[in-house]
């Protein structure tokens, strides 16, 4: 669900001091695009774009069951369907954000 590699890859780039409010910003922005997603459900080309987004803010925070899920669909909607599952996504971002600062604490307590 969680890619710990990648986490402790970004937050040895940022910071372990600065890393919490990048995570943050990052959350914040995957769920404003999660929230726009019902408005694309019909525009392939949208649901494209915002699925390349959540791609690459997902995989950024180590979310590799979601950025997969997210991968497939971009995928999808550049031939012109779109097959994301958007409550299964947003569930899914739910349970790994969860796992993810429950297991992060722990991981990485200083």
């Amino acid at each position: 669900m969680i890619e710990w590699a990648r986490v402790a890859e970004l937050r040895d780039e940022i910071g372990p001091e600065d890393f919490d409010e990048v995570a943050e910003l990052f959350l914040m922005e995957v769920e404003d695009t999660l929230s726009r997603l019902n408005g694309a459900a019909d525009d392939a080309p949208q649901m494209q774009e915002l699925m390349h987004f959540l791609k690459g803010s997902t995989l950024n925070l180590g979310f590799c069951d979601m950025s997969a899920m997210c991968d497939q669909a971009e995928a999808d909607a550049a031939q012109g369907k779109v097959t994301v599952d958007i409550h299964r996504l947003k569930d899914l971002y739910v349970k790994s954000r969860a796992f993810f600062e429950t297991e992060y604490a722990q991981r990485f307590a200083a």
